[in-house]
């Protein structure tokens, strides 16, 4: 079944682009709805225990060996879910049909690298479909050619150049002293004294090739900028998925599989966590730019996965893992709701707004339940995964550190509850008279968005029984 999730957009790609005239072009919308549906039932019905085991058959179909487990499962069920989010959103944001065309063939590759990614064990097969991702994020970025979308795009290309330099140095090194790419000879290699300087130089290369990736501090210069100005489509894909897959999903895979909880590991993982969770938060705090704002909230609520990921703990590692789904959809929400209120006011500089709730109800209470979850307010999804890497760092005796996520929880509460006044709450301005709800496609994906993060707020004991107990086993 493995080989389907890179089968089903590697022919859709092909099929899209089949010289039968115009007809492909407006079936392109409809049919990467059907491919991402696909997905997200395909990565649900493979989890271990359901029916799917009998599409396993497929999988000789590469040479190339892909595998899920409960892992690949919650991050490839949240690319389906924020692929289809951010094609929901192109429906409404992208007008011209030429455009769109090429932002769904680009959409489909970006989904087919980072299934790749999620599935493949070894660090070379990594690096391929990581690029893969990279090269399409690159061009969705700069594909309205507008000038500060370019800009976004080139910074975007330069830091991950520097990443890509570092990862293929570290592949070099592993093949030179190891000998083989997989996950397991390079795990038994740091084990064995025999070039162990030089395997933990080519690891040491390979993370802070991810850290760069997943927007870290101090990596995390290109971050703002590219999320910002990509078009609103595209922001919601980067912002929701791709730099969580290529740069957080691949530490946590190589720290699981490969390192193993050393006391480094995990002293480096929660200083940049807990780096990221504060400068993040006070960085957000300063902006009036709204997708600037969720930017900056981004890569502090990204700082909690790697300090979860950095206590080692079980309970820490299941809430990290608990934490990366549930930031790509409140995530990915508050973005899709942030191009609705580009698209109805024009505008993304919150002074400029104010009382859009009376005109746009459905999107002021969708960021709402976005904001709650994102501030880790109970009952939604946020608040248990936050309370897991909490009391992981508690419990492991990291007190200054579980402080500190704490006291980042309250700055988070206090720069998206100011972002709800600015925008949803009080007088609507004269201005803004007639706006009303951006189009049903938005209301669709706020809804579905929302419906998951309330879901799984409230549902949180059976779903962490299904899904997450295993983690602490």
């Amino acid at each position: 079944m493995p080989s389907l999730l890179i089968l089903l957009p590697l022919f859709g790609i092909i099929i899209l682009n089949l010289p039968i005239g115009r007809i492909m072009r407006k079936l392109a919308f409809a049919f990467a709805f059907c491919i991402f549906v696909m997905q997200i039932a395909l990565a649900i019905f493979h989890y271990p225990g359901l029916w799917a085991s009998r599409l396993h058959a497929l999988d000789t179909f590469f040479n190339v060996k892909f595998y899920i487990d409960h892992l690949s499962f919650i991050v490839l069920l949240a690319i389906g879910i924020v692929s289809l989010t951010s094609l929901l959103v192109s429906h409404s944001t992208i007008s011209d049909e030429g455009m769109r065309f090429n932002f769904i063939n680009l959409l489909i590759i970006a989904s087919l690298g980072m299934c790749g990614i999620v599935m493949v064990r070894g660090i070379f097969s990594l690096y391929v479909f990581l690029e893969v991702a990279a090269v399409s994020s690159f061009i969705l970025i700069a594909m309205e050619r507008d000038k500060l979308a370019l800009e976004g795009a080139f910074k975007y290309i330069v830091m991950s150049a520097i990443a890509t330099v570092m990862i293929l140095s570290s592949i070099a090194l592993v093949i030179l002293t190891v000998g083989d790419t997989s996950f397991d000879a390079i795990r038994t290699a740091l084990g064995s004294s025999r070039n162990l300087f030089a395997v933990r130089l080519a690891m040491g290369l390979f993370v802070c090739g991810l850290f760069i990736k997943g927007g870290l501090v101090p990596f995390h210069g290109w971050l703002p900028d590219a999320y910002s100005q990509a078009p609103s489509a595209v922001s919601v894909l980067l912002a929701g998925i791709v730099t969580k897959v290529t740069g957080i999903y691949t530490l946590i895979r190589l720290v699981t599989s490969v390192f193993g909880y050393t006391e480094n590991i995990k002293g480096v993982l929660m200083l940049v966590g807990v780096i990221s969770i504060l400068f993040g938060a006070f960085a957000a705090l300063t902006q009036s730019n709204f997708k600037r704002m969720l930017a900056y909230s981004s890569i502090s609520q990204v700082g909690y996965i790697l300090a979860g990921l950095g206590t080692g703990s079980a309970l820490g590692v299941a809430g990290a893992i608990f934490h990366f789904f549930n930031h790509a959809i409140f995530k990915s929400l508050l973005f899709v709701n942030s191009a609705a209120v580009e698209k109805s006011t024009g505008t993304v500089n919150m002074d400029e707004m104010g009382g859009l709730s009376e005109r746009m109800p459905v999107t002021g209470a969708t960021s709402m339940i976005g904001f709650l979850s994102t501030s880790g307010i109970p009952p939604f999804a946020g608040f248990w995964s936050k309370l897991m890497i909490i009391i992981a760092l508690w419990a492991s005796g990291h007190y200054a550190y579980a402080s500190i996520a704490v006291l980042a929880s309250v700055l988070t509460l206090a720069y998206l509850l100011t972002m709800q006044r600015k925008v949803f709450f009080g007088k609507l301005t004269q201005t803004l008279q007639n706006i009303k709800e951006a189009g049903f496609s938005f209301s669709a994906a706020s809804i579905m968005l929302a419906l998951i993060t309330v879901g799984a707020g409230i549902f949180f004991p059976v779903i962490f029984n299904i899904y997450f107990a295993q983690f602490i086993k």
